[in-house]
């Protein structure tokens, strides 16, 4: 009995360990803060060795100015890219490396290893065929791999004497790593969106002190498929309400503002499940139910961060007496000596939510409210601080507020940071307007250098400055493409089926023959599409050949390759996926890779098979004009021409007629050409990074993928040479 107890008394005692291990307590002021630096898509590369260096050169002592509670390394940690980026696969070259630096960093920071977590990104799973085996150089290298954190989903919470901040972060990569370029989607399991739920709810019934969730994750929400059940990240996220999302993938080529709110609010529509056109869903409700503590707010933000690789870049963020803010930080130009994180009051543009703007209007207002309150990290001495406010009432900027602000001190207490306060009456800026009026702090350190934050909108009652989307944000943030990828498909080829059955249904059916004379007599769209649809019927080979091909893309494999970084098996792979054996398979063959095929399929479809399938079309309609008047300059009628006599015309007479009306030359033709000409480049160019990225033969293992389209190009311009 006594052995049982003893053997009870450990198990409890152990797990109580376990979970003490995942609590960090802060020690020293300011307490009601609490700061983390993210660091995202950082693809140390043997072909570009500058970016180790200087992250070597400027991370380790940023780390030791800012000194924060977390740092939290959002996934690319290598690149694993051949010199011309058209293989990906591993590079243990690369992991080593980063194995190295990370550890000269943190050794030069004087943080603890432990407060590191880094995260697999896509390009640490290209070619990895399982987790856990010989290629996956993740397990061996990373800082979570050699701190023995082998879970999907791992957590770390800060503990504060006024709150509790739990950090959760999630690998949502494939598991069975592709090589790119078919290797761009998280791809979250239902196990895995299980255990975030699990970790998120971790205090919820446990804890006195308020909780603020913070995720973090490599792959942006349009960029993540959803589990085989159909769950997604998203639906986790809004259950729990979390603050926010911490993500990388998208680097800032795309945009500098790939932020996105979300909100519960209309997700049944079937229309917000493909797109969100604006970085805020929906304003904020009128009718305000009171008090703010019944309310079942269900929403978040969704931070996309710069990359490391190019832009060089690094993120602060702060969680003060719950307010979350951030500010991101460039080394392109070189080290900060001074780095300013305004944490009250937020900016409206990327940080109001919808809560805050509830507590307001119930008269909820938090201490927290009565104080302009900013971080300040500093290489040197801070001698001064300053709070401006401007108001843009009237379309300038003028100065209605300057105080200098004051450093939180406790006597005998150690400072993990400087937060800087200054009182003022939030009352005076209440507005209905989200921009009218704009915070900006300065610092002046000990030897004179003066630096300043950004002007910033902010908004006392919660209101949330409407910033809109560029197009290409749009296109990467707004866009559930997991969602898009088959009825972009379907609709794609539904549209060349029905524009090459149609005119034959009409034929067969109804007997109506378009003609060129028709179009003439009876100008209209419809008729001038039915003619040239028609007139790539009256060709059959053509015809019965792009059916063929329809056929080819939905039946059958388009290519076969290499999808893992080393060995000899080949996957082939469908619109629907790549068909790889997997170790687990005992023989078979499993898809993986959809939606993630969608970045050949669609461009293949979009921008090579639609755009030679109307080159086609235009070049039977040109023949059709051409025979029309080689008939009306002859003045002969079209059922008078027979076959001798086209070909004597051709033979004897075409030089003459060509010479003597508008069309002999025949612009249009040339200017197809090019057209095909255009379309077989970008084929060409698409087949030469498929046959790099997946080691393949071009005439063994992509034959009908890579020469139909020129082939029936060629075709057509044959077949229309003469009338």
């Amino acid at each position: 009995m006594r052995l049982v107890m003893l053997i009870l008394i450990l198990i409890i005692y152990g797990v109580r360990g376990k979970e003490s291990e995942k609590v960090i307590n802060t020690e020293g002021n300011p307490d009601s803060v609490v700061w983390v630096v993210q660091l995202s898509d950082i693809h140390f590369s043997v072909h570009h060795p500058d970016r180790a260096h200087d992250f070597h050169k400027y991370v380790g002592p940023a780390l030791k100015t800012i000194n924060p509670s977390l740092v939290l390394i959002t996934g690319d940690l290598t690149d694993g890219k051949s010199k011309d980026l058209l293989t990906m696969k591993q590079n243990e070259d690369e992991w080593v490396e980063y194995r190295d630096v990370m550890d000269s960093v943190i050794e030069r920071s004087g943080l603890d290893k432990s407060l590191f977590f880094d995260l697999r990104g896509n390009h640490d799973n290209f070619g990895v065929p399982v987790v856990g085996g010989s290629l996956d150089f993740f397990s061996k290298y990373s800082i979570n791999g050699q701190l023995g954190r082998s879970g999907s989903v791992n957590s770390i919470t800060v503990e504060t004497q006024e709150r509790k901040h739990l950090f959760v972060g999630f690998d949502s990569t494939m598991s069975i790593g592709l090589r790119g370029p078919t290797n761009v989607f998280g791809h979250p399991t239902d196990q895995l969106l299980k255990d975030l739920d699990l970790e998120l709810s971790r205090w919820d019934s446990q804890s006195v002190k308020p909780v603020t969730k913070i995720s973090f994750g490599h792959f942006p929400l349009s960029f993540s498929a959803p589990s085989g059940s159909g769950r997604t990240l998203e639906d986790v996220f809004l259950k729990h309400s979390i603050s926010a999302y911490l993500c990388g993938h998208l680097h800032t080529k795309f945009g500098k503002n790939l932020k996105r709110f979300h909100q519960s609010s209309n997700r049944s529509l079937s229309l917000h499940k493909l797109f969100q056109f604006n970085m805020h869903q929906s304003s904020f409700q009128n009718n305000v139910n009171c008090p703010p503590e019944t309310l079942s707010i269900q929403e978040f933000w969704e931070w996309e961060m710069g990359d490391w690789r190019k832009n060089r870049q690094l993120r602060i963020l702060a969680i003060d007496s719950g307010h979350v803010s951030y500010v991101d930080i460039d080394f392109q130009s070189g080290s900060k000596k001074t780095i300013i994180l305004p944490t009250f009051p937020l900016d409206s543009r990327f940080m109001s939510t919808s809560l805050s703007h509830h507590k307001y209007e119930c008269q909820s207002v938090p201490p927290s409210y009565e104080t302009i309150r900013a971080l300040v990290f500093s290489v040197s001495p801070v001698v001064s601080v300053v709070a401006r406010v401007y108001d843009s009432r009237y379309g300038n900027f003028d100065l209605v507020v300057e105080a200098p602000m004051n450093m939180i001190k406790h006597a005998n207490e150690t400072s993990r940071g400087e937060l800087y306060v200054v009182p003022w009456n939030y009352k005076a800026f209440e507005d209905a307007s989200p921009d009218r009026f704009w915070l900006q702090v300065e610092a002046i350190d000990i030897m004179g250098r003066s630096t300043l934050t950004e002007l910033r909108p902010f908004s006392i009652n919660g209101h949330r400055f409407k910033l809109s989307w560029s197009w290409k944000e749009f296109l990467v943030m707004g866009c559930q493409w997991s969602a898009l990828y088959y009825p972009l498909f379907w609709s794609a080829l539904g549209c060349m089926f029905f524009f090459l059955l149609l005119p034959k249904a009409l034929v067969l059916f109804s007997n109506k023959i378009y003609t060129y004379k028709n179009f003439i007599a009876n100008k209209s769209f419809a008729n001038g599409v039915l003619w040239v649809l028609q007139e790539l019927c009256r060709v059959r080979t053509l015809w019965f050949s792009w059916i063929g091909y329809l056929f080819y893309l939905i039946l059958s494999p388009w290519f076969i390759g290499h999808v893992f970084t080393e060995g000899e098996n080949k996957g082939y792979m469908t619109y629907i996926g790549w068909a790889v054996q997997t170790s687990h398979g005992k023989g078979k063959h499993e898809y993986v890779g959809a939606p993630d095929v969608m970045v050949v399929v669609l461009p293949h479809l979009l921008f090579v098979v639609l755009p030679a399938f109307f080159a086609t079309g235009a070049l039977t309609a040109e023949r059709g004009i051409y025979r029309e008047h080689m008939l009306a300059f002859s003045g002969k009628k079209k059922d008078d021409v027979d076959l001798n006599s086209r070909k004597s015309l051709s033979n004897g007479n075409q030089s003459n007629i060509q010479s003597n009306f508008l069309f002999s030359k025949r612009w249009i033709r040339k200017l197809l050409y090019v057209v095909c000409l255009a379309v077989c480049w970008k084929h060409f160019m698409n087949c030469r990074t498929l046959t790099k990225a997946y080691e393949m033969n071009p005439v063994l293992h992509f034959l009908g993928y890579g020469f139909s389209i020129p082939l029936l190009l060629a075709y057509a311009v044959s077949e229309t040479r003469s009338a």
